[in-house]
């Protein structure tokens, strides 16, 4: 297989039928010879498994190492886990290492050696990690990829020693970023593939159930008919979601973090059950130079020099309240959790108060929602956004629960925070969000003493 000859399609796919078998619109690409592809697929038709496979391919035939930058850290794994899958079906000899970014301690590289001395390196993608490297890129996800302007400018010209090759592939994520600006650029090789037209092409999804069960139009028709949403009514738009994440973070809670010294942890809570999903925030709040120490801060400035950063997102479906209480109270068992609001309207009410019982109403508050507070919500969770105080996890779940959110105002002049339902929730990433980033504001008054019960004073001493 080292010794692919990389003009000779028909060897290429003939080799490659015989050890997996591929559908046509999948075929193509793979034995595809342009230097300059741009592809909008549509979500579960293969993308990753494909260009994972191209890129080993093309690599093996060009004797050319192989980049992949991914939007974060774990959909780097999970590339290189194809990557590991088509070496094993093609049995082509491979070596699997992993280690850390001298220039970045906190970035880990994936790296898997092949004969002839080629090399495929996944990366989570930054400015930093384009520009490192040379060899033929494929960008994954691209449309989410954060500071995808900068890291265009770092990547572009490392492809022009030994006739770079560039894959770009993703589901849209809105029109302001280079993934829809390159729908129009004419030395880029143009391939869209939708749900409709995997499934024509032999691809075994019950399209019309997935539609049914995802209850969102907006989301059907971007993630599977590939279509560029306009973002005008969305209050948190793409590029500003992108500009908080950092693929260095992860939604997984490490346990170890809780009990880390210099923790100052805050979470939010939205309660589901049924339809909705229970989302736990956990923020962590590390105080920036700017902040003045010993001077009274107001609620309303509280977290301006704040940045706040996540320390884990879990998500309880369909969990039993009883369930839900225990985790929460793993949380809020630990001494770096400070405060607690969660959302008491409605069904979170009893487990607001068993939660208030247990840990007090000065760690615990419970939170009803009125439109007002929704607004107060959904209004500080954007000023840290645009302030670059934020630092999420580059997630699939939370970058849709953020952009579902959509502000519109009543026939009575007043504000109104919503977001269309659907199986994975109803933006309930979003208000807990917002319910840990205003656990983490101080409260409006200093605290004051409260005794615990009458004072005991020694029989003897000064006293």
């Amino acid at each position: 297989m080292a010794g692919l000859d990389g003009t000779n399609q028909d060897a290429i796919l003939r080799k490659l039928r015989s050890a997996v078998e591929l559908l046509p619109y999948q075929a193509a690409v793979v034995a595809s010879e342009s230097r300059f592809t741009w592809n909008c697929w549509s979500r579960q038709t293969g993308k990753s498994f494909t260009f994972a496979m191209r890129r080993l391919l093309r690599g093996l035939s060009r004797r050319r190492n192989q980049i992949i930058l991914s939007a974060g850290e774990r959909q780097s794994r999970e590339v290189m886990e194809k990557i590991r899958v088509h070496c094993f079906g093609m049995r082509i000899w491979c070596e699997f290492t992993g280690r850390f970014l001298t220039e970045d301690p906190r970035i880990r590289r994936l790296e898997a050696r092949l004969p002839g001395n080629v090399r495929i390196i996944a990366l989570p993608a930054n400015p930093l990690t384009a520009r490192g490297f040379t060899g033929d890129v494929f960008l994954d996800e691209f449309a989410m990829h954060r500071d995808d302007e900068a890291i265009w400018a770092a990547l572009f010209p490392t492809l022009l020693r030994g006739e770079g090759e560039l894959d770009v592939a993703s589901t849209p994520r809105g029109r302001k970023n280079v993934f829809y600006r390159l729908k129009n650029n004419t030395r880029f090789f143009h391939n869209t593939v939708t749900l409709d037209d995997a499934v024509r092409q032999g691809l075994d999804v019950d399209a019309a159930a997935m539609r049914a069960g995802i209850g969102d139009e907006r989301t059907w028709r971007q993630e599977f008919c590939c279509q560029f949403e306009d973002e005008s009514t969305s209050f948190m738009t793409y590029d500003l979601i992108r500009r908080c994440q950092d693929e260095r973070i992860a939604t997984e809670l490490d346990w170890d973090d809780l009990i880390r010294p210099n923790m100052d942890i805050y979470v939010g809570v939205d309660v589901g059950r049924k339809r909705d999903v229970t989302a736990i925030w956990l923020w962590n709040k590390q105080i920036g130079p700017a902040a003045q120490p010993n001077v009274k801060r107001t609620t309303l400035d509280a977290t301006e020099d704040a940045e706040l950063s996540t320390v884990g997102v879990l998500v309880l479906s369909d969990a039993p309240f009883a369930e839900q209480e225990l985790q929460i109270g793993r949380i809020l068992e630990h001494r770096s959790v400070r405060r607690c609001c969660i959302d008491s309207s409605g069904m979170g009410l009893h487990l607001a108060e068993r939660l208030v019982e247990r840990f007090g109403d000065h760690r615990v508050e419970p939170v009803v929602f009125t439109a007002g507070l929704k607004s107060q919500l959904a209004g500080g969770l954007r000023v840290m956004a645009e302030r670059g105080r934020l630092r999420i996890p580059v997630d699939e779940a939370i970058t849709n629960d953020w952009h579902s959110i959509e502000r519109t105002v009543t026939t009575g002049g007043h504000l109104r925070f919503d977001a269309d339902r659907s199986t994975g929730g109803h933006a309930d990433r979003f208000w807990a969000a917002a319910l840990g980033i205003h656990a983490a504001e101080a409260p409006a008054t200093g605290v004051g003493f409260i005794p615990g019960g009458r004072l005991n004073f020694a029989r003897s001493g000064l006293w």
